[in-house]
Parts: C-alpha cells; sequence; structure tokens
C-alpha cells in the first residue's frame, strides 16, 4: 500500500486533489491522508503510518499572498531521517516561488492549480513505483573499504564478533568489521529487527518459534539463537503482540 499525505488549506482544491489521486487506476494500492492545516498534517505524522509522497500546498494562509508556510512544513520533513527523499510534490498557483521550493526542499515536482489529471496521475505512478522499489529494504555495510548493499529479507540474525558483527544471511555469512549491534539497529526498521541478547539480533521475519522458557529462538534456516535474561519481557511482549 502506498501512503499519500496532502496537505491543502482549501477545501473545494484538497477535495479536487484527493479524487483524482484516488481515482488512480490501480485498486488499492493508494491510501490518502488529506490535511486542512499544519496542526491535522502534524497530528498524521505522529501515527505509525509511513507516508510514500507528499502533496503540499506552499501557500496556506490565502489572504496572505507571500506566506511560504507549505515549504516551511517540507522543510521540517526532510529533517526528519525518515522522509529525506521521499518525493514531495509542492501545489501552488504562485509560480513564482518554484526555483525555491527546488533549490530548498530538493522538491520532486512542481504542480500549479488548477489541476491537470494526467500530471497528477503520471506523479502518482511514478510514486507507486518509487515505493514497490522501497519494499525492498536494504542496508549498506562496509567491509575492506568497499559498500555492500544487504537486502535486510535476507538477513536471517546478526551476532556480535570481535570488533565487529557477523551477518548470517540465507546462503553466506557477512563479517563486517567496526559495526556494533547497536550501530547495526540503526540502520534496519526495528519493525522487522528485533535485539534477543546483547550479542544477537533476529529478523522478526524469519522466526519459526520462540521458546521463553528455554530462552531460544529458532530461525526457519534452522539456526538457533539464545534470548538474554534482560531481554526475556521484551520477546514475551513481542510474542502477545503477534
Amino acid at each position: 500500500m502506498i501512503n499519500i499525505l496532502i496537505l491543502e488549506d482549501q477545501k473545494e482544491s484538497r477535495e479536487a486533489l484527493q479524487k483524482i489521486i484516488a481515482s488512480y487506476g490501480r485498486a488499492n494500492e493508494v491510501d490518502i491522508d488529506a490535511a486542512g492545516s499544519l496542526k491535522e498534517a502534524e497530528v498524521f505524522l505522529n501515527n505509525n503510518k509511513t507516508y510514500n509522497g507528499f502533496f503540499i500546498d506552499i501557500n496556506l494562509n490565502p489572504e496572505d499572498n507571500e506566506d511560504e508556510s507549505g515549504i516551511e512544513f517540507a522543510k521540517l520533513l526532510r529533517k526528519n531521517r525518515k522522509y529525506e527523499f521521499t518525493p514531495v510534490i509542492m501545489v501552488t498557483s504562485i509560480a513564482s516561488l518554484e526555483m525555491t521550493s527546488f533549490r530548498e526542499i530538493h522538491c520532486y515536482q512542481y504542480i500549479v492549480k488548477p489541476y491537470d489529471r494526467k500530471t497528477v496521475e503520471d506523479v502518482i505512478s511514478k510514486i507507486v513505483m518509487n515505493g514497490k522499489v522501497a519494499e525492498e529494504k536494504y542496508i549498506i555495510v562496509k567491509k575492506d573499504g568497499i559498500n555492500y548493499k544487504i537486502k535486510c529479507d535476507a538477513i536471517q540474525y546478526v551476532q556480535a564478533i570481535t570488533r565487529g558483527v557477523q551477518i548470517k544471511l540465507s546462503k553466506e555469512n557477512v563479517k563486517v568489521p567496526y559495526l556494533t549491534i547497536k550501530e547495526f539497529m540503526t540502520k534496519v526498521d526495528k519493525e522487522d529487527f528485533i535485539q534477543c541478547h546483547r550479542m544477537y539480533v533476529v529478523n522478526k521475519n524469519h522466526i519459526e518459534s520462540v521458546d521463553v522458557v528455554n530462552r531460544m529462538i529458532s530461525l526457519e534456516d534452522g539456526n538457533v539463537v539464545e534470548i538474554g535474561v534482560t531481554y526475556k519481557d521484551k520477546i514475551k511482549a513481542f510474542i502477545e503482540k503477534n
């Protein structure tokens, strides 16, 4: 599912844009949240949803032709690591602000009102394609001075070793020097990985079974990983949630 957030203060324009996006010809591919103010947009951002694209009106105060609060909101998005590279489409009738948008917030595209259906649909199709690529999560690790891209789905578990970690993949092991378990967890989505021991992190998607009594996690590939005493409650909570 591709999630889109619209920030447009004018109700008619907001609903028109929402209608065009909603009519995009691929069923159940796009989910839309529409905000009429900065406050509403911030509420949406504070939920657990991750957005794949933003349509933001530059001028959120029609009584002030020089208002650029939409750009300020986009700048805040760019400061959030989660949305550092997410497509931001600026929407406005004030063409003079176009270059400001591109230069300051790395605007993905610029759309002038009134909306042209084909232009909006072209943008949505690109966001959908970009979102599907993003679903194939991966991390970049450095070994022997070379950056390697590793698909997260291929990682079974990660083990701390002397001066680094060992990443257990489906078909091989990769030793990465000078990377700690803590640093590894900052590189991956915590929805997919959980630390179960001071020396181990497992991929939730590859867990076959969990034995809390004997403190062991069995993985799909047959490997067994220990649950640390101090992580036992955390693993229990994970089991109850899933």
